[in-house]
């Protein structure tokens, strides 16, 4: 059992611990990284998962949302997601992208891309774009590159560069 809540700037060392656990120092390298270098996440569309109560209460998820440009269309990139590993596959990932797209759609975005396990995120509606249809700003394996829409045909005509939106600007 555990409970999902909005982020908050006092949350800051528990995530880092969680994603340090979770991907280790390699997390810096990845091209997804590169999207994040300036970006500031969307503060409604970040959160953590907690476990347990009182002394036991501990931080068992982390998911956040980022504003981009996907081919010029404004959209977002999930992640990272963290779950401490111990606890993986008892539900707290999938619960927290289903909180957060839910969330992301109701807030008016339209489409969603991400980097990762395509098995494991198409359970939640994540399948691969297209070989050749995006770039990320550094190499990806394209059976990793995968998206959702959050509006039917929101994909439809999306090509192009995946880019942060330029500094200031909200999308």
């Amino acid at each position: 059992m555990f409970t999902i809540e909005l982020e908050r700037p006092e949350h800051a060392p528990e995530i880092e611990a969680l994603l340090d656990d979770a991907f280790g120092p390699g997390r810096y390298a990845k091209a997804a990284q590169r999207l994040r270098e300036g970006n500031t996440s969307i503060p409604e569309l970040s959160y953590v998962a907690y476990a347990g109560e009182g002394e036991a209460r501990e931080m068992i998820g982390a998911l956040s949302f980022w504003p981009i440009l996907i081919g010029g269309e404004p959209g977002l990139m999930l992640g990272p997601l963290a779950v401490k590993p111990q606890l993986r596959g008892k539900g707290c990932g999938i619960k927290l992208m289903e909180r957060g797209l839910a969330d992301a759609k109701a807030m008016g975005y339209r489409l969603v891309i991400l980097v990762g396990d395509a098995p494991y995120y198409a359970r939640v509606g994540f399948g691969p774009v297209p070989p050749g249809r995006l770039t990320m700003p550094g190499p990806v394996d394209p059976s990793r590159l995968l998206y959702r829409e959050l509006d039917l045909g929101a994909f439809s005509h999306v090509k192009g560069a995946v880019t942060k939106p330029p500094l200031g600007t909200a999308i």
